[in-house]
């Protein structure tokens, strides 16, 4: 049995979703650390202890989350915690000391990295990492607005040249890897994110609606995700408004996420933000504000919805288009990162330059005026999803590159840990 550790300093598998530090690669590793413990693998996730009520350890689908100490135990900005990452490889170190070292560890985010590249100068660990986001496209897209500290874009070029395997989510990320930082495509492996078949899947439209307490004749759209600027949800709104006044649809916009189950402006300025904007295009009362809702409950809010509308500046991967695919529900998404992979144009939903509300407006008329359009593209949709995105083939996808890896690199040494073993790119990954 392979001890195996994801590491993921800020994102936690037992964390609430939709906040602004939790989402996409919270479900990323909550979703390995299940399958690959189904699978065989001892697996623990090395998580920061933010919380003073947290247990140091918690047994959870077949694996252990263990908290680290690392900083004070609240919440800081994922923004705000490099320093604290010496102490976390410390403590993860003595852990390792204690229980035994890990056969291999799977970095999540460039801080995690961090501690995988220093632990694997201990004690000779050979580590994968999946940046999940890359700091050089943040700053071209976000600019001054980006929080990180500029240390990141050598952390991540170091890590690119210490990993022994780095897992590319698309095309597009495969390619910033490459050509901003100079990563050897022989040690990048593109293997996308997924989506858990027992959580998402089609429901009765109608049915869906009355569960949520929505109009079963109005057109109906869905935004789900984290609420931070680059996700594009003014975009989106902006989009809706268009669509009311040149088109005369008159659809509502259902928004689901944030910190809370209540959306609160006050506590959330990005939603007072993007209030402000529904108020600006006079689609106030289209427009509303769900909160945060339970995994178990997402289900029923993309199946209800005509169309998924997902429009941010960039975006890494993104798991929601996938999960709203998986649930019959079209996409129409920006043509960036991942979306543009895993949205297949004119076969399931259409995609949209980003920051565009005129074209994503039509798009959407167009869709609403032909119902036929709208079911066919949910079908294949609903098709393109199952049969390349499952979490269960994900995990079948990293498990390879595991036993790839465990099997270049044993028995390694902290002496030959540096050394570069190249391999080469998988057929079979999409």
């Amino acid at each position: 049995m392979r001890r195996v550790a994801l590491i993921s300093e800020h994102a936690s598998p037992l964390a609430t979703l939709g906040g602004v530090d939790s989402g996409g690669q919270n479900v990323y590793v909550a979703q390995l650390a299940r399958h690959l413990a189904s699978m065989g693998y001892a697996v623990d996730v090395l998580t920061r202890r933010d919380d003073a009520s947290q247990p140091r350890m918690v047994e959870w689908a077949g694996a252990r989350v263990i908290h680290v100490p690392a900083g004070p135990p609240a919440r800081v900005r994922k923004e705000e915690l490099l320093p604290y990452m010496d102490e976390f490889t410390a403590n993860v170190a003595a852990l390792c000391r204690k229980e035994g070292e890990y056969n291999l560890l799977h970095a999540n985010f460039f801080m995690s990295a961090l501690v995988a590249a220093d632990l694997k100068r201990m004690f000779g660990t050979p580590f994968v990492v999946t940046f999940h986001a890359l700091g050089r496209v943040r700053r071209l897209y976000q600019g001054d607005a980006d929080g990180f500290p500029a240390e990141r874009l050598k952390i991540e070029q170091r890590v690119v040249a210490d990993a022994d395997a780095i897992i590319a989510e698309c095309p597009q990320d495969a390619d910033d890897l490459i050509t901003l930082y100079g990563a050897s495509s022989s040690r990048i492996e593109m293997i996308p994110c997924g989506f858990d078949p027992s959580e998402f899947g089609p429901l009765d439209r109608g049915l869906a609606r009355l569960e949520i307490g929505v109009d079963p004749h109005v057109p109906l759209l869905l935004q789900l995700g984290r609420m931070v600027p680059r996700k594009g949800v003014d975009n989106v709104i902006r989009g809706l408004g268009c669509l009311q006044r040149e088109y005369s649809i008159p659809a509502l916009l259902l928004i689901v996420g944030g910190d809370s189950r209540r959306p609160d402006p006050e506590a959330n300025p990005e939603i007072a933000r993007l209030q402000q904007i529904g108020a600006d295009e006079g689609v106030s009362e289209a427009v509303v504000f769900v909160g945060s809702r339970g995994r178990q409950e997402l289900r029923t809010y993309y199946a209800a919805a005509d169309v998924f509308v997902t429009t941010p500046w960039y975006e890494p991967f993104g798991i929601t288009p996938v999960e709203a695919m998986a649930c019959g529900t079209p996409v129409i998404g920006a043509s960036v990162g991942g979306i543009k992979y895993t949205v297949r144009h004119g076969e399931t939903g259409y995609l949209v330059p980003p920051n565009d509300p005129q074209a994503l407006a039509a798009r959407l008329a167009e869709c609403f005026r032909h119902p036929t359009i709208l079911k066919r593209l949910g079908v294949q949709a609903r098709r393109r999803a199952e049969s390349l995105f499952t979490w269960k083939r994900v995990a079948h996808l990293v498990a390879d590159l595991y036993e790839h890896v465990c099997g270049v690199h044993a028995p390694l040494t902290p002496e030959t840990a540096r050394s570069e073993a190249p391999w080469s790119q998988s057929e079979a990954a999409i």
